[in-house]
């Protein structure tokens, strides 16, 4: 019996069982996550006072730092980005 994965890349499997951008996107999102904790870690700054300065609530702040939880806005990383003193980059690659 031949294996048909045999010497494909992982991102090829991924792409035939049709999980390539649901992977990607939890990856991503695993990696924004972590990237503003540490920030907030860096500024010293606890969920709460993080929220407001997001300007939004502080169960807001956990979805966005729930790393399970892929469905967030640009506009709420924008204004993560902007109470951390960062600006957001996004490009295609």
């Amino acid at each position: 019996m031949k294996n048909k994965h045999l010497g494909s890349s992982f991102d090829d499997f991924l792409e035939e069982e049709g999980l390539r951008a649901e992977t990607e996107a939890a990856a991503i999102k695993r990696v924004i996550t972590y990237q503003i904790e540490m920030e907030m870690k860096r500024a010293k700054l606890t969920k709460s006072a993080m929220a407001e300065k997001m300007h939004t609530s502080r169960s807001a702040l956990d979805r966005l730092l729930d790393p399970a939880n892929v469905s967030i806005t640009l506009q709420t990383l924008e204004r993560a980005a902007l109470a951390l003193g960062k600006n957001l980059k996004i490009k295609l690659a």
